[in-house]
């Protein structure tokens, strides 16, 4: 609950209505056979017709001088493609999973934004059942990828880091491996970006609610020093939503490449 729907203010009698878990849930919007529809799906889904929306109006008809949406789109595109794939897995190789990084790159990133736009003031990816979604469609792609390229035995030499000049270590090594990579890796490729958007968006939700709060008599002058805080705050969180994108793209791609790799 914010400050400013409690009207709470400091020297008012009222402790200060600090952020917590209530900050992440939302009442649902309306309920069909069980099923309760909330601010978060209808954020995602919006994004997700917003992002679709954009694509294709930029290249629903490409031209040879691009106009404004069709210019953005290319760059955007372009940067996945020449920047991440590319650099990661090889242009070769890497080509046809450009689609898949591009579509990864840009929800992420627009799930991310909405902490900062107006009214929605939330991060989609703060809710863990949306990263842990998007690290499984990873996770189940490379592991099926390894499969495909390597065979059972090759696959199982790959996720186990099998090497035979490792000697005596060998066992202990393969079992560290296995379990970093087929249990561990997916839960930290969902955590690092849910754990980024949930610490940002505390933050910024304390830092609102401090300046309404101090909003009083003589806290008017620390209220202005929380405004401030809010204010870098969100340029801080818009840095940090386009390089968690990046990096949950980046580590996607590195996990393609190892499954394509001759050796782990």
């Amino acid at each position: 609950m914010l400050a400013f729907e409690t009207d709470c203010h400091i020297f008012d009698g009222c402790g200060f209505p600090a952020p917590g878990l209530h900050s992440f849930l939302f009442k649902p919007m309306f309920t069909i056979g069980g099923f309760e529809f909330n601010k978060t799906m209808l954020l995602a889904i919006v994004g997700t017709a917003a992002i679709v929306w954009f694509f294709s109006a930029a290249f629903s008809k490409p031209k040879l001088v691009p106009g404004k949406l069709q210019m953005i789109g290319e760059a955007g595109y372009d940067f996945v493609r020449t920047g991440i794939v590319y650099q990661t897995i090889g242009k070769k190789e890497g080509e046809k999973y450009v689609p898949l990084a591009v579509a990864l790159f840009f929800f992420v990133w627009v799930m991310n934004l909405w902490s900062v736009i107006p009214l929605a003031q939330f991060p989609v990816t703060s809710i863990f059942a949306i990263p842990l979604g998007l690290a499984l469609i990873v996770y189940i792609t490379w592991v099926s990828l390894t499969f495909k390229r390597h065979g059972f035995v090759g696959a199982f030499k790959n996720f186990t880091g099998y090497d035979k000049s490792l000697g005596p270590v060998l066992p202990l090594v393969m079992v560290i491996e296995f379990f970093s990579n087929l249990l561990i890796r997916p839960f930290t490729h969902a955590v690092r970006l849910f754990a980024n958007m949930f610490a940002g968006h505390m933050l910024l939700v304390m830092f609102t609610i401090a300046s309404w709060y101090l909003l009083n008599g003589i806290g008017i002058a620390y209220a202005s020093v929380s405004f401030l805080m809010t204010i870098v705050m969100v340029a801080f969180e818009l840095f940090i939503q386009a390089v968690q994108a990046y990096v949950f793209v980046l580590l996607t791609c590195t996990y393609i490449q190892g499954a394509l790799a001759e050796e782990h």
